[in-house]
């Protein structure tokens, strides 16, 4: 999928300005083939206005407290599968340098279960998801559905034959 990020900012005399105008590549890994990571835009502290649009500081995949983070997900259809001959260690490694911070949150005994300290605003663009949560309790979300995941244990599940594209915006939060 392209994804497009426009950034606009202020110049020294105040005026508004776009800053930049570019294509944002996604991270793919081996360990999910189909799937793309589009890491737009992010910071790991509260932004100060004006800005002169520079890309704030936000190098692990999830927040921390104060920070945030805006992109776009697409999972696979279920039919992608890594190839039968796939370095997990090498597999591992790639997973760590594209998508820093992911993997710690993820159970290694129930794949693609997780729980981060982060408010989660996803929005369905195409295709269809189940998201599970403890116990199996699951939803199917199709386009234009939302969802607020607040610090939630879940994981996301295409069944489809069709990849599935999710707007993610993430508040890093504090859990008692």
């Amino acid at each position: 999928m392209q994804a497009r990020r426009v950034v606009t900012g202020q110049n020294a005399d105040g005026k508004s300005v776009f800053v930049s105008d570019e294509q944002v590549e996604p991270a793919t890994v081996s360990l999910l083939p189909g799937t793309e990571f589009h890491q737009l835009w992010g910071s790991d502290a509260a932004v100060s206005l004006p800005t002169d649009g520079r890309r704030p500081d936000g190098p692990r995949y999830f927040p921390p407290l104060h920070g945030f983070r805006f992109g776009i997900f697409t999972l696979g259809p279920a039919n992608a599968a890594p190839p039968g001959d796939l370095d997990v260690a090498a597999a591992l490694a790639e997973f760590e340098e594209r998508l820093p911070g992911m993997a710690e949150h993820l159970e290694p005994d129930d794949p693609g279960m997780h729980t981060t300290d982060t408010i989660d605003f996803d929005y369905v663009v195409s295709g269809e998801v189940y998201l599970e949560l403890d116990d199996g309790a699951e939803v199917l979300l199709k386009p234009g559905d939302c969802v607020v995941q607040n610090g939630t244990r879940h994981r996301w599940n295409n069944r489809s034959d069709q990849p599935c594209t999710v707007v993610v915006a993430i508040v890093g939060a504090r859990r008692a």
